[in-house]
């Protein structure tokens, strides 16, 4: 109990460090973050989450262009979206798995969900299901249930469209899809709190390389695999610290991988000034 409650301490010190507004220009929740009305927070949000994977600077150039074809507000572009004038807005744009078809696809999938649901917020609390994994798995399958035959030219789900949309219930930790959910669930100076009414007990922590690699380090997990099984763990672990808000520490120790502070190869230089050193199994 007393090494639990040193952790707690240590965490919370990095916390009040890290999850501060300017820390969000090194995140792709920079992008939701210039939206002020709750639906364009929303699109831009989700936007965002699903091409977030590999290196930041690589993916937030597309991002970026993705977004500005939808201008100051997504969610009234989206309504009155144009399949040939995306195409021609996004010109040929690609992110290793997804070219300029699978992009426009999912932007004409995000239209169609608008245009039945009214929000993406109202699409979520569509479903009636507990948990999150069943949540986002029903928000997927909703979004992927609408036509994609204007852009493919026949009604197809190609690789690299469906790479947009981790499937939660495939048992992967679908990291994109959890961190999503964090920004519209939790509430601080990162995060927006839109979605308060699912509640922040019931969120699954965002397992990307960093945070399992920490959280494997500081014993929330023995599992290698980074799948939703280990997220499921690492969450749980957590609640040790506070059972209503398990992921309150996401941001913190991704970030903390992030800039370096905790690199993926421990070093005597690193680990002695590291605040988790003492707690870390792998310190150097």
């Amino acid at each position: 109990m007393r090494f639990q409650s040193r952790l707690k301490q240590t965490l919370d010190v990095l916390y009040r460090r890290y999850a501060r507004p300017e820390r969000i220009a090194a995140d792709p929740i920079e992008f939701p973050h210039r939206c002020r009305k709750p639906e364009d927070i929303e699109v831009a949000g989700f936007i965002a989450a699903m091409f977030s994977y590999g290196r930041v600077d690589l993916f937030k150039p597309v991002i970026e262009r993705v977004l500005s074809v939808l201008g100051d507000s997504p969610v009234v572009a989206l309504r009155t979206l144009d399949v040939e004038g995306v195409r021609a807005g996004l010109g040929r744009v690609s992110y290793r798995f997804n070219r300029t078809d699978d992009i426009a696809a999912l932007l004409w999938l995000f239209s169609q969900l608008v245009c039945r649901r009214g929000s993406l917020g109202g699409a979520f609390f569509a479903s009636r299901k507990g948990c999150a994994r069943d949540r986002l798995s029903d928000l997927r399958m909703d979004l992927l249930s609408g036509s994609t035959t204007e852009v493919y030219g026949r009604p197809v789900r190609p690789p690299g469209l469906l790479q947009l949309l981790p499937d939660p219930a495939s048992g992967s930790a679908s990291k994109r899809m959890y961190m999503f959910l964090r920004w519209m669930v939790r509430r601080d100076a990162v995060d927006f709190g839109l979605w308060h009414e699912f509640g922040t007990e019931n969120l699954v922590m965002p397992l990307d390389t960093h945070v399992a690699r920490i959280a494997r380090n500081l014993g929330f997990t023995l599992r290698r695999a980074a799948d939703y099984k280990t997220a499921v763990e690492v969450t749980d672990a957590l609640r040790r610290f506070d059972a209503r808000d398990p992921v309150k520490y996401d941001f913190t120790l991704a970030h903390l991988g992030i800039s370096g502070e905790c690199p993926a190869r421990p070093s005597p230089a690193a680990c002695k000034t590291c605040p988790l050193a003492r707690h870390c199994r792998a310190a150097a």
